[in-house]
């Protein structure tokens, strides 16, 4: 007997119980972040070409990727909110781990990229205006240190990932501001590319650790967050259950996560006691942070026929 539960209905975990109410709208946010990102890297585009700065410059066209990252993430939200259908039967939630996916390999692109345009100017600084990069630097904290706060409370793997693009961009920025003021006074103009170099090295870490997360949600590994083995000790203490086989366990987001598993009954239980059976079953995995859960019940005389049974 087997019995799948989609549980649309009811969200896995406390923090989306009450999603509608508490937690931040990610399509919403991304947005906001888009149209923030998009107006300033128009203003970077001009500002830099008028400072001579190549750092800005550099920075102008890593953000016109970032605006490009946060539109198709933007994109993906709203996709992920369709309901499942023939085509895709757990829903279109993947979408935006998609999205991650491309954005992380992008930030890593974009952060080598700083990191070759940095390097060569250590060594060989050029001149710029000063008093135009600080006045830019002061915009830029301002424009992505206000995308930051803004997706800060996103917890899809989409948002972390749009997140740091923005958290690096405002890193930077404080640094052009620091190296700026410096530059001013002192006329060290290598401190600049030095910075963008600790900056991109700092990112590209994060980045790494970002796309780790996404390739274990695409290659179905367990959920991060789950203990299974402890889990599995709460299932056989459930009364009527002689074994459990067959586990399997992924995540199709991240945060909405699968369980699947063939429960062996104890010799003797009755089948009208496998509704009961089902039911405490589902609301331990559910509890677990479980929100698919696929049951298959098999009586203790019964061969499911796989291998491992």
């Amino acid at each position: 007997m087997i019995d799948q539960d989609y549980g649309n209905r009811t969200p896995a975990t406390p923090m989306t119980n009450h999603q509608h109410n508490h937690t931040p709208d990610p399509q919403k946010n991304i947005a906001v972040a888009f149209f923030l990102n998009a107006s300033f890297t128009i203003i970077e585009i001009i500002g830099g070409v008028l400072t001579n700065s190549v750092a800005i410059l550099s920075d102008a066209v890593h953000d016109l990727g970032d605006t490009f990252s946060l539109g198709l993430s933007w994109y993906t939200e709203r996709i992920a909110r369709r309901k499942p259908d023939s085509r895709y039967t757990y829903g279109y939630k993947r979408f935006p781990v998609l999205a991650a996916l491309v954005n992380a390999v992008f930030l890593l692109g974009a952060s080598i990229f700083v990191l070759s345009r940095a390097i060569p100017l250590i060594l060989n600084p050029e001149p710029v205006h000063a008093e135009g990069m600080i006045w830019l630097a002061i915009l830029g904290i301002i424009f992505n240190g206000a995308a930051v706060l803004k997706l800060r409370k996103g917890d899809s793997i989409n948002e972390k990932v749009v997140r740091l693009h923005l958290l690096e961009d405002t890193l930077g920025w404080a640094a052009v501001l620091i190296g700026a003021v410096v530059i001013r006074f002192t006329g060290l103009l290598w401190l600049d590319p030095l910075m963008g170099v600790m900056i991109a090295l700092f990112i590209i870490y994060n980045a790494l650790k970002n796309l780790r997360e996404a390739l274990r949600i695409f290659l179905q590994a367990s959920p991060a967050d789950s203990d299974i083995p402890e889990l599995e000790e709460k299932l056989m203490k459930i009364q009527g259950i002689n074994e459990i086989h067959d586990i399997r366990t992924w995540t199709i987001d991240g945060m909405t996560h699968v369980y699947t598993l063939h429960v062996v009954t104890e010799r003797g239980f009755p089948a009208e006691g496998y509704p009961e059976l089902k039911k405490q079953v589902r609301d331990t995995l559910k509890a677990a942070g479980f929100e698919f859960v696929t049951i298959e019940i098999d009586r203790y005389d019964e061969h499911c026929g796989l291998s491992d049974c």
